[in-house]
C-alpha cells in the first residue's frame, strides 16, 4: 500500500476548467487517484475508479459534494448532499415526478416545444445557438413543468447558474455567486404551492407534503434541487450537442438516414464533452484504489470527463462518434446519486437532436466562446454561421 501520486496542478485554474482534457490525460497517466497539494483534494481520473466510488456510498459521503465548507453546510439534508437511509426517502419524492412513466406524458410536447423552436432558426438562416436553443428550450421546458411565474421565472438561469458556481472551492467565482444562489435559497424557503401554477410538478410537490408523504417544509427543498441541479448542466448539454454536430459535418445525415441514432448521438456528447468538470465527495474511511490509499476524512473530486476519455474503457476516446453509443458513460453518474433528472433531460436532448436531423441540411458553426466555471463547463457563445433547411 502506497500514498498517492502527487501533482501541483490547480484543477480549478481558468485555463484547466476551460479546457480540461490535457490536464486529465496527464492525471490518468500518474494513476487512478492523485493528490492535488494545491487544492488538497484526491481526484479520481480513470474510468473503473470513478464508476467504483460512485457506487460505494459507505466509502465515498455525499455529505461532501462542493469543495468549500459553506456551501456543504447550506446543502446538508438534501438528497444531493445526504446517504442512505435518509437519501433513500429523499430522493424518491424528488424523482417521483421525473420516472420514465411520469414522463411518458411530456414526451409529445417536448417534442412538439423543440420541433417548433428549430424551425423558427432554420428559417433565419443564421442565430446564436446558446441563447436562442441551448438555453431557451430548457428554461421553457423547467419552468412549464415546475409552475415557476413571475419572479422565479425570470431569475432561473442566474440562480441555477450560481448554485453549480458555488459548489467550486472559494475562489472569486465562487464568492461572487454565493449572493446570486442566496437569492435562490430564499425565494425556496418562502415559496408556497400558490405561487406556482395548477397542475405543476411543484404543486405536485406540495400536495406530497400536505398528505405527509414528505416532512413539512421540505417542498421547497425538493424544488430548489430541481431548479439548482437541472439547468445548468442541460444548458451546457443542448449546448454541446450543436457545437459538436456542427463541428462534425455528415453527423447530421448520419442520422437523418438512422434515426435510431438519437440516443447513441447524445450519449457520445456527453461522454466527449462532460457538462460536469468535478464532483465532491468525502473519504469515510481509509479507501484502497489499485494499491493506494486515500486516507479517512480526505476530500476526494470525481472526474467526470477524465473516465469518460480513459483509453483503458473507451476506444480511441478522443474521437466523437455518434455510432459509439456510449450507455456506460459517466456524465449521469452512477449508483445511489445517479442524476435523478437524467430522463428529463434525454428527453429534451433527443427532442433536439431529431429536429435539427430532420430540418437540417448543413449546419455551420463558428468559434465557440467559454468562460471559466467551477463545476459546468458549458458554451456562453456559439454563433451558428449558416443553417440550411433539409
Amino acid at each position: 500500500m502506497t500514498t498517492p501520486c502527487a501533482s501541483d496542478i490547480d484543477l480549478f485554474a481558468d485555463e484547466v476548467v476551460l479546457d480540461p482534457y490535457p490536464v486529465y490525460a496527464e492525471l490518468r497517466e500518474l494513476g487512478p487517484v492523485v493528490h492535488l497539494r494545491r487544492n488538497d483534494v484526491h481526484v479520481l481520473t480513470r474510468y473503473e475508479a470513478i464508476r467504483g466510488a460512485l457506487a460505494d456510498w459507505q466509502s465515498f459521503s455525499s455529505d461532501s459534494i462542493g469543495f468549500n465548507p459553506m456551501v456543504n453546510e447550506a446543502l446538508s439534508g438534501t438528497s444531493l448532499a445526504s446517504d442512505p437511509p435518509a437519501h433513500t426517502s429523499l430522493r424518491a419524492t424528488l424523482t417521483e415526478n421525473l420516472s420514465p412513466r411520469a414522463l411518458r406524458g411530456l414526451k409529445g410536447r417536448i417534442e412538439a416545444k423543440a420541433d417548433a423552436l428549430v424551425a423558427e432558426l432554420v428559417e433565419q438562416g443564421s442565430f446564436e445557438a446558446i441563447d436562442a436553443l441551448a438555453r431557451a428550450f430548457p428554461l421553457e421546458v423547467v419552468a412549464d413543468l415546475i409552475g415557476f411565474t413571475g419572479q422565479a421565472r425570470a431569475n432561473m438561469l442566474r440562480w441555477g447558474q450560481a448554485a453549480m458556481q458555488v459548489i467550486g472551492p472559494m475562489n472569486r467565482r465562487t464568492a461572487e455567486s454565493f449572493p446570486i444562489a442566496g437569492e435562490l435559497y430564499a425565494w425556496c424557503s418562502e415559496v408556497r404551492a400558490a405561487d406556482l401554477a395548477e397542475g405543476s410538478v411543484g404543486r405536485g410537490i406540495f400536495d406530497a407534503e400536505a398528505r405527509g408523504a414528505i416532512a413539512p417544509g421540505s417542498a421547497g427543498a425538493i424544488i430548489h434541487q430541481y431548479l439548482g441541479a437541472g439547468i445548468d448542466t442541460t444548458v451546457a448539454a443542448i449546448g454541446n450537442i450543436v457545437a459538436l454536430i456542427g463541428s462534425h459535418p455528415g453527423r447530421l445525415a448520419q442520422i437523418r438516414k438512422d434515426p435510431s441514432l438519437v440516443p447513441a448521438a447524445f450519449n457520445e456528447v456527453l461522454r466527449f464533452w462532460s457538462p460536469v468538470h468535478a464532483w465532491g465527495r468525502r473519504a469515510t474511511e481509509d479507501v484502497e484504489i489499485d494499491g493506494t490509499v486515500i486516507p479517512a476524512g480526505a476530500q476526494v473530486a470525481v472526474l467526470f470527463g477524465a473516465g469518460n476519455r480513459d483509453p483503458r474503457h473507451f476506444e480511441d476516446p478522443d474521437t466523437f462518434l455518434v455510432e459509439r453509443n456510449p450507455v456506460d458513460h459517466l456524465s449521469f453518474g452512477y449508483g445511489p446519486h445517479g442524476c435523478a433528472g437524467q430522463g428529463l433531460a434525454r428527453l429534451e436532448a433527443h427532442a433536439v437532436i431529431d429536429a435539427l436531423s430532420r430540418r437540417v441540411q448543413r449546419l455551420v458553426v463558428g468559434p465557440e466562446v467559454r468562460v471559466p466555471g467551477n463545476i459546468t463547463r458549458s458554451i456562453e457563445e456559439l454563433p451558428v454561421l449558416e443553417v440550411v433547411a433539409a
